[in-house]
């Protein structure tokens, strides 16, 4: 895995080292190829059609994270499909919701009732654990490229339960060092009481103490609440050197009244779920206001060819790309674990997808979905490096390495990535 220079002082959950870096890396039915061979170890491409679903929040607190999401996604299908090595995919994208809409309900209804061997979703933790169990009864394999909860580590998914993008472990710990290397000694958090927020809540309590730091306040609020006063005013308070606050989009009326109560944005410290370019969608200046996303900087054409993919679509561009680079490898992945195996249940894709992302260790490097199957149908083990990093599962469906980018608030209201 690659670091990028810098300043920032961090923990590289890849081995477990500690380094400087300006990025913080941390670290159906089946078918069956044709068994002719040209006798040079080639084997001809398998004919496979998978049937995926995608489950990802179209509305609900998380819809921000839609539209890069499904472009990441259904930009992998149309590449895949594309390319035309031996499996083609067939995509039925339903709307996630949120856990106080339950959209999720009829959703994974409709795709479980449609026959899809593997879903990309959900987003949020919350919705994960509401479906997870029934989705391994169902033999459906389950890749998120947005589960942060550490309690997906250890669940018992039968091996069928993966995720592109680091655990809240890793996010609350280069945020919770942040602030401290920032030096803040009192902190207040405001955060959601679901997966989400609780992990995010202890993980930077737990770092921000451990550098020395205080946390003097944390409130937490229900996923659908529309009133955060209280919330503000047990902050303002404690008047503490910083605030960290974990949400989805009630950041819309959170920093508002943080703001209003007298804490300036340059004390705010947000994460993955309200980190977004908000413009004049918000009416205080967030400047100087920090925080932190999975994610290196992307390279080449990637956005410029996500835009063209979802504006093609009909839909009006992407303001921000995150998740969009997990999402892609996770279709990526999934595509080649199943051309790996030559099948398209969901169970024996599960078993090739710890090899095809360079888990086994013996697999020949490659970029692209096109290059990885060109290893795989000429008989060799391909390991995916892709737009979000190295990926690399271990035992348990996680990514042993992955980057934490921080960000900070212009003068616009959007972020620029300094780290």
């Amino acid at each position: 895995m690659k670091a990028l220079k810098g300043s920032r002082s961090a923990k590289v959950f890849a081995g477990i080292a500690l380094l400087s870096a300006s990025a913080i890396v941390v670290a159906g039915c089946t078918s069956t190829p044709s068994e002719d061979s040209d006798g040079g170890g080639e084997q001809p491409a398998a004919d496979l059609t998978l049937k995926l679903g995608s489950l990802l929040p179209q509305t609900g607190s998380l819809a921000f994270l839609g539209p890069p999401m499904e472009s990441g996604s259904g930009l992998a299908v149309q590449e895949i499909n594309e390319a035309d090595a031996g499996i083609t995919i067939d995509l039925t994208a339903e709307d996630e919701g949120d856990t106080d809409t339950k959209a999720y309900e009829t959703s994974i209804t409709k795709l479980q009732g449609a026959g899809v061997s593997a879903i990309v979703g959900a987003a949020a933790s919350g919705v994960s654990k509401l479906i997870l169990d029934g989705n391994v009864s169902s033999g459906i394999l389950q890749i998120s490229a947005s589960n942060t909860s550490p309690d997906f580590t250890d669940w018992d998914d039968d091996g069928l339960y993966f995720r592109t993008a680091p655990s809240d472990l890793l996010q609350g710990e280069v945020l919770g060092n942040l602030i401290a290397e920032d030096g803040a000694k009192t902190l207040g958090i405001i955060y959601q009481n679901d997966a989400y927020g609780t992990g995010l809540n202890a993980a930077i309590t737990e770092t921000f103490e451990g550098t020395g730091g205080e946390v003097v306040e944390s409130v937490s609020f229900n996923v659908g609440d529309a009133q955060f006063d209280a919330q503000v005013e047990s902050i303002k308070a404690q008047n503490p050197d910083a605030v960290a606050i974990v949400s989805f989009d009630q950041f819309l009326t959170i920093g508002p009244l943080l703001v209003n109560a007298g804490i300036s944005a340059d004390k705010f410290y947000m994460v993955d779920g309200n980190l977004s370019d908000y413009g004049d969608e918000i009416p205080v200046s967030l400047e100087g206001a920090q925080g932190t996303k999975a994610g290196p900087a992307l390279e080449d054409d990637f956005t410029e060819r996500l835009q063209t993919y979802w504006t093609g679509e009909g839909n009006p561009e992407v303001n921000d790309f995150t998740y969009a680079a997990e999402a892609y490898d996770a279709v990526v992945l999934v595509a080649l674990a199943s051309l790996a195996a030559g099948s398209t249940e969901g169970a024996a894709i599960a078993e090739k997808m710890q090899e095809v992302s360079g888990g086994s260790g013996d697999g020949e490097k490659c970029t692209s979905f096109a290059e990885c199957a060109e290893i795989i149908n000429g008989g060799g083990t391909a390991d995916y490096d892709g737009y979000s990093g190295d990926v690399t599962f271990d035992e348990n469906g996680d990514p042993q390495g992955a980057t934490i980018g921080i960000y900070k608030y212009t003068a616009e209201n959007v972020i620029e990535r300094t780290n």
